[in-house]
């Protein structure tokens, strides 16, 4: 019998809870996708992994899925597109319902170039865009762009690896610390006086302590490190949008160029120059509202899950404190 995943939504606009599965997500991405040519359409975390149904990767889909969600609704653009609005509100038993919009979507003529002719810009005088400033603004994204992959890389190493330890390491090394004290609690207990009890119990109750706090270093990237790699992944998704959308752009400017020069040669009406710069000047607005976008969304989702992690961290290292701690008054009966 085969079986599948449907991950439950419901949009605070309607209240109205719908079901999706995987391949309604994929579908939707694919339609955003082709569609606008300069918006980052943020990637869809991983289809599928070894042992597919196995909960950490159901878990870790499902939380990949909410953070695609909420870029998804913090668009100005892509919240509002029919193909999106109908992913959310149509019926999850309403089969011919969703055909049918997925049809029309599917019919959307208004995709690709076409969708700039969607697109309302400033007119009259003064309202064009500096195109060398342009160009300049662009060009500093692309750097911001690049730098920002890297250093998101090494950030993903370097937490990964950091995850790694302290689920084998980190909790193998204290729970040796434990067993080593439990061995000397255990060698102590040979000597039956009574003053010695207190002292037996206070040391093996220090290596249950320390067995316990290998436990938690074990427990505690998913609680921190494992919510800044989904955050780092879906940040990677967008940054490898970004070189075709900025060539998009790129392409406009150098048509912007040569035709100015073809004018000056004589090639070309001035009439004709002008729409090719209006047709520039709209790619340019919408180029960099999603470059605004963008660092907008940045800074809230990296405060947040900076706020977290350090939050997570303190927590955790309370835990360890408190499991010292009650540890160290078992010697004040001794």
């Amino acid at each position: 019998m085969k079986s599948y995943i449907a991950y439950k939504l419901v949009p605070s606009h309607t209240g109205q809870q719908v079901h999706r599965r995987y391949k309604h997500f994929d579908w939707l991405y694919g339609r955003l996708a082709e569609k606008f040519p300069v918006i980052s359409v943020p990637h869809l975390p991983e289809k599928q992994a070894t042992g597919r149904f196995e909960e950490d990767f159901i878990s870790k889909r499902r939380k990949g899925l909410a953070w695609w969600m909420d870029h998804m609704c913090s668009h100005p653009v892509l919240a509002q597109c029919d193909a999106f609005q109908h992913f959310l509100t149509c019926p999850s038993t309403d089969e011919k319902a969703w055909k049918q919009g997925k049809r029309k979507a599917e019919k959307d003529e208004m995709v690709g170039a076409n969708f700039f002719l969607t697109i309302s810009v400033p007119t009259g005088s003064g309202a064009s865009l500096d195109l060398q400033e342009v160009e300049s603004q662009v060009d500093g994204f692309k750097a911001f762009t690049k730098k920002m992959d890297e250093s998101a890389l090494q950030l993903n190493h370097t937490a990964n690896e950091f995850a790694r330890k302290q689920v084998t390491g980190f909790k193998k090394e204290y729970q040796k610390v434990g067993h080593s004290f439990k061995c000397l609690s255990q060698a102590f207990e040979l000597d039956q006086q009574a003053f010695s009890a207190g002292l037996n119990q206070a040391i093996a109750f220090t290596a249950e302590a320390y067995d316990a706090i290998g436990d938690l270093f074990a427990d505690q990237p998913r609680q921190d490190l494992d919510p800044v790699m989904d955050l780092l992944a879906l940040y990677q998704g967008h940054l490898a949008n970004f070189p075709d959308i900025i060539h998009v752009q790129k392409g406009a400017l150098t048509k912007v160029k040569e035709s100015k020069r073809h004018v000056e040669e004589g090639k070309m009406e001035l009439q004709k120059a002008e729409g090719i710069q209006e047709r520039c000047n709209i790619i340019s607005f919408a180029t960099l509202a999603e470059i605004n976008h963008f660092h907008k969304i940045r800074v809230r989702d990296f405060k947040s899950q900076m706020q977290h992690f350090l939050q997570q961290q303190i927590l955790f290292f309370q835990k360890v404190t408190q499991k010292l701690e009650e540890a160290l008054h078992k010697y004040d009966s001794v």
